[in-house]
């Protein structure tokens, strides 16, 4: 962990928070962490006292039910923050997710209260962070309306958007997938073993390779 100051790196990523002063920056206690790939870097603890902003890599925010399946909500990449933390911290209420690193990641931390009146105090950081609330809930409210397709065809169109007869090796996670579909990642990844006991593909830590397209176009015909 180290501290961290207005420097160019940071206005890189967050232009926004440039309109909080010397002052108020250095009340807000903000420090850098670092963690590797699959951290846990975010829960309900944290959130009780800190804010946080991904500066490099990227990380999933999730839900664990009480059955222990985690159903991921959204990636988190540099530049964004977390919408259920705004919404939580608004609302006074416990944060009801976790985030986990998906690459080597660092992340600033600030104090809870800090970041809360800066969202009262400035219009510049109001302006970013409910800007991108609404793009996220814009983003969820296109999965939601793909959810009335069943799981195996939304989960088809996307292997098969993201392949072709030319580039049938796919480098992408379970967890991107659960993402780019509106699932979690244990259902994705029971419908991926189903498609390669049928030999339709292949599938390795973080890349899955397509033996047969025709197989996965002709289900979508049925």
């Amino acid at each position: 962990m180290r501290s961290t100051s207005h420097n160019a790196q940071l206005l890189a990523v967050f232009p926004w928070l440039s309109v909080v002063t010397s002052e108020e920056w250095v009340k807000a206690q903000p420090t850098v962490r670092k963690y590797e790939a699959n951290s846990r870097i975010f829960q309900r603890e944290e959130a009780a006292s800190y804010g946080m902003f991904l500066l490099s890599g990227t990380a999933r925010i999730s839900r664990i039910a009480e059955d222990g399946d985690e159903a991921v909500i959204s990636l988190l990449t540099p530049g964004e923050v977390c919408g259920l933390f705004v919404l939580s911290g608004l609302s006074s209420r416990d944060y009801p997710g976790t985030i986990t690193a998906e690459s080597e990641v660092e992340a600033l931390f600030v104090a809870k209260d800090s970041f809360l009146g800066w969202l009262h105090t400035y219009a510049e950081v109001r302006s970013a962070v409910f800007g991108g609330l609404l793009d996220g809930l814009l983003r969820i409210s296109e999965q939601y309306g793909q959810r009335s397709e069943s799981l195996d065809a939304r989960l088809t169109k996307a292997l098969l958007r993201m392949s072709s007869e030319r580039k049938l090796l796919l480098n992408v996670t379970h967890h991107e997938l659960a993402v780019e579909i509106g699932s979690s990642r244990e259902v994705v990844s029971r419908a991926l073993r189903r498609y390669r006991q049928q030999g339709w593909i292949e599938t390795g830590r973080g890349w899955i390779r397509m033996m047969r397209r025709d197989e996965l176009e002709a289900q979508l015909g049925d």
